[in-house]
């Protein structure tokens, strides 16, 4: 029976949110927590773009340590040869990627002016299939942007062709969230039945659909035969009006009426993960969490009224499909109100010994110590905000790669 994979883009379609974004550390330290929550794949950045390398090749090395788990590291560019070259020089040990090319009319018309043809986008895409196999990379996605209002005959027509190169799998997106769940259904299996290559749904909530069509056209691609692969991301921060939050999505496979009975999410998933990423990465966008956002907002588990109340207390599934311990939830949240010694940009190593020790972290002396803290420094000022005791825990226990993560070459 075909399955349903997790393919995170918050490092990708995320940081490109308007008037948003992350800085290096944070990226890496989202990366690491996609890890732990068992993301299958993690698309983590622009290997084409120059400030993104240094990174890029740093949490390649993470992945090499066993930091990253089994969660493939994948990088994003454009259905071109050359991008795929750039992007296998600027970051030699990437091995998973995704290629995107425009294939709606509307796309082709009036974002290219008519310089290119449908054909010689098939050609681009196709070449660059190829060139990626020849140079190593283990797995190939191809995207067909604005799939949506893509003509149906052309996009079977892309899809066949980009698996005959060697595609492993065809990224339907719905860039501007145009579907619903029972267009998508109905377009996803047909492709899956026709050209039989696994589908990844990439949906947006401009028309707050995004996860009802993420798991629609998930049903549609597993009923054709083939498996399927959702594109997440945290909190659905995203352009414009987000994507499919990544907490939604699973929880939407495993309680839906009927879903899990007939539809398998792939293992690996550790949902208790889900409070700490999101709540990190509410902290990182410096963007709240709606209080009734699935799972994770604050009121998905406050009962005010006296009915409700009396019966989630007699037996909490009466109000309650799912336990907040499944999402990492119940723990008191601490706040100290004493003294508070912090680490920054103008920290020293006396407070800086003393905030990490209560860490759990020692260091064999001083010099060792200033030397973490000097890095420490630079974390603090690329992030600009206070940092939080993960990121200190990470600079400490790998301050080389720290080192590369907060370096950009011009």
């Amino acid at each position: 029976m075909p399955k349903i994979y997790i393919v995170d883009v918050t490092n990708r379609d995320g940081v490109q949110t308007a008037n948003l974004g992350l800085a290096k550390l944070e990226k890496t330290m989202l990366n690491i927590m996609l890890a732990q929550f068992g993301v299958f794949q993690n698309e983590f950045g622009f290997p084409t773009t120059c400030h993104e390398v240094g990174y890029l090749n740093a949490n390649l090395e993470l992945a090499k340590l066993g930091v990253m788990g089994k969660t493939r590291m994948e990088g994003w560019m454009r259905a071109l040869p050359e991008d795929v070259v750039k992007s296998k020089d600027a970051v030699p040990g990437l091995e998973h990627i995704n290629l995107s090319a425009s294939t709606s009319d509307q796309m082709i018309d009036h974002k290219f002016k008519g310089k290119k043809s449908k054909q010689e986008i098939i050609d681009d895409a196709v070449t660059a299939v190829k060139v990626a196999r020849d140079m190593g990379i283990k797995s190939v996605g191809v995207n067909s942007e604005d799939a949506s209002r893509t003509d149906r005959k052309y996009l079977l027509q892309f899809a066949k062709a980009v698996k005959d190169s060697g595609a492993d799998r065809l990224r339907y997106c719905d860039t501007l969230g145009y579907e619903n769940p029972f267009s998508i259904y109905k377009t996803i299996r047909e492709i899956a039945e026709t050209v039989g290559i696994p589908i990844e749904l990439h949906c947006h909530g401009d028309l707050g659909m995004a996860v009802a069509c993420s798991l629609a056209g998930a049903q549609g691609a597993i009923d054709g035969g083939v498996d399927t692969y959702i594109n997440t991301t945290v909190n659905a921060i995203g352009e414009r009006a987000g994507n499919a939050d990544l907490v939604s999505v699973i929880l939407g496979a495993r309680y839906s009426k009927g879903f899990a009975d007939k539809y398998e999410l792939a293992d690996g998933i550790d949902l208790t993960k889900a409070w700490k990423l999101a709540n990190y990465v509410s902290k990182a966008f410096n963007v709240p969490i709606p209080v009734n956002q699935a799972g994770v907002g604050m009121n998905c588990f406050a009962h005010a009224s006296g009915i409700h109340a009396d019966g989630v207390l007699k037996d909490p599934y009466n109000y309650e499909l799912y336990g907040y311990e499944e999402l990492g939830r119940g723990e008191p949240i601490c706040r100290e109100t004493g003294r508070i010694i912090c680490s920054g940009q103008y920290g020293g190593v006396a407070g800086f010994i003393h905030i990490m020790k209560n860490l759990g972290i020692e260091f064999k002396d001083k010099e060792e110590a200033q030397s973490v803290l000097n890095t420490v420094r630079y974390a603090n000022l690329s992030i600009n905000k206070p940092i939080s005791d993960e990121e200190l825990i990470f600079v400490c226990q790998y301050p080389e790669i720290a080192k590369k993560i907060l370096t950009v070459v011009f």
